[in-house]
Formats: C-alpha cells, sequence, structure tokens
C-alpha cells in the first residue's frame, strides 16, 4: 500500500456557512488540488450544499478540515465528525472551541504565563473613557470569534470607541477591546511533526500603513510578507518556543498559527490568538513559512492529512 492510497477517501471541507466562505473555498480548492495531483483520492465536500450525513454515506474515511471561522474552525463540524466516527485534520473540539474565542484563549495563555496584550470585554454599557484609559490610545476592538480580521479597528479618538464597538458586533455578540502594541507584526506556523508540534519559521508582515485587515490580508499587493523574517536569531527562537506552548496549553494539534506583535519600544513579544485551521490561500502564511523550512504546498498539505485523527480514538479502538 502506498503512502497516500492508505489515506484512503478524502472529503475536503470547504466553504462552508461563515463570514469567511469565500476565502475557506480558496483554501479547499488549493488543498484539493494538490491532494489530488499527490495520488490523493480527494474530493470536494461544502457542508453549505450538502448535508453532513452524505460524509458517511459516501463512506469518507478522512476529512481535511479547509473551512475557516464559525461552523468549522469553532469545534461545531469537529463535533460533528467525532460523531460520524471520520478522523479529520486539525485540533480537536474543545481546543478548537477555545482557540476561536479569543477572550478565553487570553484567559487560558494569562494563566499559564504567556504574554497577551491587555482586554476589555464591552458592551453596551460599557464606561467608553474608562476603557480608554485603562488600555490607552490607540487600541484594537475585535470580535471575539471571527476570523481573517473581520471586524477588527483601530481606534484613535475616544469618540469612535463606540462606533467601532458596533461595528464589530455586526459579527459577533462578543466584542473586546485590546491594547494596541507597535511595532513589528509576526506570525508563527506550528506543523505536528511526528509526535511533536514543531514551529515553523517566522513570517514578518509589512502592510499598507500597519493595517493588515480583510483587504491587506488577501487582495492587497502592496502587504509585503519577510521570511526569513530577519529579526534576531536568539529573539525569534524564543518567540517560536512560546508559540509551541500556546499551542500545547490550547490542547492544539496537527497544525495551527499563532498571530504576534514584537513591541518596538523593548523588544517584547505578544502572542495575539490561535488560528486553529489557518488560511491556505496562495498568498497564506503557513505554505510560505513551510516553504522556508523545505515543505512545498503538496507534501504540507499530505503532511497535515496525515496527521488527521479522533478525539476519542483509543474508544473507537
Amino acid at each position: 500500500m502506498t503512502r497516500t492510497s492508505s489515506l484512503g477517501k478524502v472529503a475536503v471541507l470547504m466553504g462552508g456557512r461563515s463570514a469567511e466562505r469565500d476565502i475557506s473555498l480558496r483554501s479547499g480548492m488549493g488543498v484539493l488540488k494538490a491532494l489530488q495531483d499527490k495520488g490523493v483520492d480527494a474530493h470536494p465536500f461544502d457542508p453549505k450544499i450538502r448535508p453532513l450525513s452524505q460524509l458517511a454515506e459516501e463512506k469518507f474515511d478522512r476529512a481535511f478540515i479547509a473551512l475557516h471561522g464559525r461552523f468549522g474552525e469553532d469545534g461545531t463540524m469537529q463535533g460533528v465528525l467525532e460523531h460520524l466516527g471520520i478522523p479529520y485534520t486539525g485540533s480537536g473540539v474543545m481546543a478548537s472551541a477555545l482557540s476561536m474565542d479569543k477572550v478565553m484563549t487570553k484567559r487560558i495563555w494569562i494563566a499559564e504565563g504567556l504574554p497577551t496584550p491587555r482586554h476589555i470585554r464591552l458592551s453596551e454599557d460599557s464606561d467608553w473613557k474608562k476603557v480608554a484609559d485603562t488600555l490607552g490610545l490607540p487600541l484594537i476592538v475585535k470580535p471575539a470569534h471571527e476570523g481573517s480580521s473581520l471586524g477588527i479597528e483601530r481606534v484613535f479618538a475616544l469618540e469612535k470607541l463606540e462606533e467601532a464597538y458596533k461595528k464589530a458586533g455586526r459579527f459577533d455578540d462578543s466584542v473586546f477591546a485590546e491594547e494596541f502594541i507597535d511595532g513589528l507584526e509576526l506570525t508563527c506556523a506550528i506543523l505536528d511533526v511526528g509526535d511533536r508540534p514543531e514551529a515553523l519559521p517566522l513570517v514578518r508582515i509589512i502592510a499598507p500603513d500597519a493595517e493588515y485587515n480583510y483587504e491587506n490580508k488577501y487582495f492587497s499587493k502592496k502587504t509585503r510578507y519577510l521570511c526569513p523574517s530577519g529579526i534576531d536569531a536568539d529573539l525569534e527562537a524564543e518567540i517560536k518556543a512560546h508559540a509551541v506552548k500556546a499551542y500545547e496549553v490550547l490542547g492544539c494539534r496537527g497544525w495551527a498559527r499563532a498571530d504576534i506583535m514584537l513591541r518596538k519600544a523593548d523588544g517584547k513579544a505578544f502572542l495575539l490568538e490561535m488560528n486553529a485551521c489557518p488560511g491556505m490561500t496562495d498568498q497564506s502564511l503557513v505554505p510560505m513559512a513551510a516553504r522556508e523550512r523545505g515543505i512545498d504546498y503538496g507534501e504540507l498539505c499530505l503532511m497535515i492529512l496525515e496527521t488527521a485523527t479522533l478525539d476519542n480514538k483509543k474508544a473507537l479502538g
């Protein structure tokens, strides 16, 4: 039996119902073609169009989750696949749910002594002046359960804070304000290699006006990416070690990507969030880091697929 034939019939889950549907379709089509080119019996599967029961009816052996956002990255799809007994890529139910919730992620990191920017949950009754005085201006307003930088806004003036809260609230019922870290934007891809997670080379992101928003992330030709990152080797090693610990304490597995800010004033690194199902488009950062590590896109997709498993694999035998 060859390496690819042993993987069986594979569903590449893409699209879905979240606000990140379009990006997920781009990720999924890239993964699908790469796996097929490697000889994997891979097929597209869009949960928005097809009932999930067909995964069992059509006897899929594994699932590569290329869904982003809610209903795909937040433990929901993982729970369905657990119920169906179909091994899947990426983190399990709890780790996916925790990673999708930026506030819960922060609470765990803080408890584990990992550096993350200060934050305050927001509501209609928030004392906006107190929020600004506590975190300082500018600050960042974010939906707690969205990815791809959707609904995120940098706020420079107190009178704009409530407006940013309402904008973020269009994406999520849970919104928070976060301390703005002025410095370099970095990301660290983590890939399970053998029995342990390995941090891939850091990618430095240089976005127009230092705004790595949805447009600059996926469509701008002006956003630049540096890999190698160009930062001091010892500092990069320290940041990678923090990223791996951040991955482990959330219970992640398979692969993920940690977003990080390196403060210009003192060179301190802060963890922003963990992406449990990162993008796999032609502009995505995990494939970029993997290439620097000597892993091409097709091999990366195959390595991730080979980590597919279930939370309850022991109970299933």
